[in-house]
């Protein structure tokens, strides 16, 4: 009896020190979900950021001045393009529209792994934004912190940029270090002197690796999906804001972004088609709510009079700069290069060139006549050759190539040859051709009766020589 009553108090003993040892034990903290960063897909991200910067500040004030007094007023513009000041802006604000919209549809497949349930349905919200106004978690911000988002991103582009030249100094030093380990030397000389360049290369590949390292934790590597995604949607929203206050376009836009802009600043067109003087007035009928993007894609869709639409825009360009060059020197052009001309022209040119030069003699010796043909090539080329240069510019800038490159230009459409009337144009480059036809045979005549000239004077002085 005495043993069992011993048993039972030391049970309970035993029992008591384990109830207090769970009690006295420290409760395990709930783990803490790290948010995935974006990784290598910073470098995507940043050349979003850095076409969203360009785009903002290709919306600055004087950009916009510079597209409704300059831009605009184009003597190529308006001869062979368009003289109405509403359509041309349209034309202006539609594109950048359109380079907007593809920004924002980079961006939501890049929300897609946010965590946030809103930013992943950032296009949903978005295309309502852009329909109605519409901002219910008030991703519209005002300019002054709209500047320090545009701070924060260029800080963030410039450190990525710097991470990848980095890591690619971090790749050739990882390859030059094991081509150096995996050589063997039997001299004892060469093997000492290979042994300390390799620990010189492994303390550079180190010091390499934590610069590495830094960066990322200064670039945009380490950061989550949802803190890039929730600062490019901010600023595509306040960016989409800016453009409809801009261009005069009254629906939807919110009141928390500040109408601060200078009246010189808005972009409005004229009732006076002939002048580049603005008065109040909505750019283009606003659109219906629901088509927003729809139509600025369509009034991006050329009409069917236009080289866009006849997919010679930049076939023309090209062909334009070559003859620019031989009208500049004319004497240099030789045969081949004027067949190579000859056979970039289409079959509708080719035809008004041979009713053009129809009649016209061989002969070409007429100084003034061929003075009066390059006065007139060079009036034709002041307003058409801009034009052909800022479809090159335009092209080039979209290629496969560039397209994660930084635009260096301002150029739109409107400046280029893509909507320009195509029989207006083809007119043009007849002219030029026809009096290129005659300043290139008037040189060559030139130059034959020169050299006849000079052969006959050596002639001359070889006899009165002979004779003495």
């Amino acid at each position: 009896m005495a043993l069992e009553t011993w048993l039972i108090k030391v049970k309970k003993s035993i029992a008591h020190s384990l109830d207090s040892v769970r009690a006295s034990a420290p409760r395990a903290k709930p783990a803490v979900i790290k948010k995935s960063s974006v990784g290598v897909l910073a470098f995507e991200i940043s050349g979003l950021m850095s076409k969203l910067l360009h785009l903002w500040q290709f919306l600055s004030d004087k950009n916009m001045i510079r597209i409704r007094n300059e831009s605009i007023c184009l003597e190529g513009v308006r001869k062979i393009v368009s003289n109405d000041d509403a359509f041309l802006l349209g034309l202006a604000c539609a594109e950048i529209v359109e380079n907007l919209r593809l920004l924002a549809k980079s961006l939501s497949r890049i929300s897609k792994r946010c965590e946030d349930s809103h930013l992943r349905n950032f296009d949903r919200y978005f295309s309502e934004f852009a329909n109605t106004g519409r901002d219910p978690y008030n991703w519209v911000l005002s300019l002054k912190d709209m500047d320090s988002k545009i701070k924060k991103m260029d800080q963030y582009v410039t450190a990525t940029a710097l991470l990848h030249r980095q890591m690619d100094e971090l790749s050739v030093l990882e390859n030059s270090l094991k081509k150096a380990s995996n050589s063997h030397f039997k001299d004892s000389d060469i093997s000492s002197i290979k042994e300390q360049k390799i620990i010189e290369l492994r303390q550079k590949f180190l010091w390499q690796k934590q610069e590495v390292k830094y960066l990322k934790e200064r670039s945009l590597w380490c950061r989550s999906f949802d803190t890039v995604t929730s600062l490019l949607a901010r600023s595509i929203f306040t960016t989409l804001a800016k453009i409809k206050l801009v261009f005069g376009i009254n629906h939807g836009y919110p009141n928390s972004l500040p109408r601060s802009l200078s009246a010189s600043a808005t972009v409005y067109p004229s009732e006076n088609h002939n002048t580049c003087n603005f008065v109040s007035g909505p750019l283009v009928k606003p659109p219906v709510f629901n088509e927003f993007f729809e139509s600025n894609t369509k009034m991006l869709k050329p009409p069917s009079s236009t080289l866009g639409a006849a997919a010679l825009a930049l076939h023309y360009a090209n062909l334009i700069i070559v003859m620019e060059k031989m009208i500049r020197s004319p004497q240099l052009v030789g045969v081949d290069a004027r067949d190579d001309l000859y056979s970039m022209l289409p079959n509708s040119i080719r035809s008004s060139l041979r009713s053009r030069l129809k009649g016209v003699g061989f002969s070409a010796s007429d100084p003034v006549l061929a003075g009066e043909w390059k006065d007139a090539l060079q009036k034709i080329l002041g307003w058409l050759s801009p034009l052909a240069h800022n479809m090159i510019k335009w092209q080039s800038e979209r290629s496969f190539e560039q397209q994660n490159i930084i635009p260096k230009t301002n150029v739109l459409l409107l400046q280029a040859l893509y909507f320009a009337n195509q029989d207006k144009t083809e007119a043009a480059i007849t002219e030029l051709l026809v009096g290129l036809n005659y300043i290139w045979r008037f040189e060559r005549e030139m130059n034959a009766k020169a050299l006849f000239e000079c052969t006959n004077f050596n002639n001359f002085l070889t006899l009165k020589r002979s004779s003495n």
